[in-house]
C-alpha cells in the first residue's frame, strides 16, 4: 500500500506500513540465523512474534500490538532494539524510523546499529565470550558469557556505556577485572584508541565530548592524553579476574567492519586448560543470571 501524503512527517506514525514491514522482516528470518534454536512443530519458516520480542528485549504483548496497528508510537530506543533484532541494513533501519514517525539517525555520527553481517558472526558465538564495541569503546552487543565475564553494560546510559569513561571515572570498580600489574597497559591502550578515534572524527565530534568528560574527572587520563599515543590496541593475550572463578587466561581476536567504526571481540581459552574449565563454569553461572535479568527487562517492556 502506498503511504498517504504526509504519513512520514516527523511525529506521525504510518501504522500500516510499520505493521507490514515488521511482519515481512520477521517472515524472512530463520531462528538459526539469529542464534535461536529452531524448536519442534514450527509451522512457519520465519520467526515467531515472541522470538522477535525476546531478541529486542521487549514484551511479546508490546511487539504484538505494533504488528496489529494498535500500539503506541515506539521510542527511538525501541526502534534501535528492533533494528538489531530484525538484522536490518542501514537503509531498512532508516525506513523503520521514518514510518514510526522519527527522524532518521545521522549516518555520519557514531552509530549503535550493528551491521547484519557482523551481527551474523556474533550470533554464532554462543560458547565463548563475545562482544561488539564501537571505535569509542561503547558496548553495542554482548552475549551471555561476555556479560558474565565483563559485566552487563547493555542497560547503562550516557557516558557509562563507554569503557574508557568507566575505567577512569570509576577506577576502584572497573579495574578489579585486571591484574594490578596490567592496569597501566590497559590505561594506555584505552587512551591510544580514543586518540585514534578523535583524530578520525574531529574536534567537534562525540569523541571530543568523551575526551572532555573524562579529562574533567581524571588526572591520569590528562597525563596519558598529552603523550599523543595513537593506536587501536587489543592485547592478543590477557588475564581477566572474575570474583567467583578467579584469574582466567584468554586470547583476544578482533574482527573490524570495513570502516573500522565497530569491532567484534572474541575471547577464547586454550583447549583443555584450566581457563577453559573456568569458562565452562562461568557459562552456567552467567547464563542463569543473564536469563533472570532478561526476564525482568522483558516484563518491564
Amino acid at each position: 500500500m502506498v503511504p498517504s501524503e504526509g504519513a512520514w512527517n516527523h511525529g506521525d506514525v504510518d501504522r500500516q506500513a510499520l505493521s507490514d514491514f515488521l511482519r515481512r522482516r520477521r517472515d524472512t528470518l530463520r531462528p538459526s540465523g539469529v542464534g535461536l534454536p529452531a524448536g519442534p512443530r514450527r509451522r512457519a519458516a520465519g520467526l515467531r512474534r515472541e522470538e522477535v520480542a525476546q531478541l529486542a528485549l521487549m514484551s511479546t504483548d508490546y511487539y504484538t500490538r505494533l504488528e496489529q496497528q494498535r500500539g503506541p508510537q515506539p521510542s527511538t530506543q525501541m526502534l534501535a532494539s528492533l533494528s538489531r533484532a530484525l538484522r536490518l541494513s542501514a537503509d531498512e533501519r532508516d525506513y523503520l524510523y521514518r514510518v514510526a514517525g522519527h527522524a532518521v539517525p545521522d549516518r555520519l555520527s557514531p552509530s549503535e546499529h550493528v551491521t547484519p553481517a557482523l551481527h551474523r558472526v556474533f550470533d554464532r558465538l554462543a560458547d565463548t565470550p563475545a562482544l561488539v564495541i564501537s571505535n569509542l569503546g561503547q558496548t553495542l552487543l554482548q552475549n551471555p558469557m561476555a556479560c558474565a565475564l565483563l559485566g552487563d553494560h547493555s542497560a547503562a546510559t550516557g557516558w557509562e556505556r563507554y569503557e574508557s569513561y568507566r575505567w577512569f571515572a570509576h577506577p576502584e570498580a572497573e579495574r578489579m577485572r585486571y591484574p594490578e600489574h596490567d592496569r597501566p597497559r590497559q590505561s594506555r591502550a584505552l587512551v591510544a584508541g580514543l586518540r585514534a578515534a578523535h583524530g578520525t572524527m574531529g574536534a567537534r565530534s562525540r569523541a571530543a565530548e568523551l575526551v572532555g568528560e573524562i579529562a574533567k574527572r581524571s588526572e591520569e587520563f590528562r597525563d596519558l592524553w598529552e603523550r599523543h599515543e595513537v593506536a587501536q590496541r587489543f592485547s592478543d593475550h590477557k588475564v581477566l579476574i572474575h570474583r567467583e572463578v578467579g584469574p582466567i587466561e584468554l586470547d583476544c581476536q578482533v574482527l573490524f567492519t570495513d570502516d573500522q567504526s565497530q569491532a567484534l571481540l572474541v575471547l577464547t581459552a586454550e583447549p583443555r586448560s584450566g581457563a577453559e574449565g573456568k569458562l565452562k563454569l562461568l557459562a552456567v553461572l552467567g547464563t542463569q543470571r543473564f536469563d533472570t535479568a532478561r526476564t525482568r527487562h522483558i516484563e518491564r517492556g
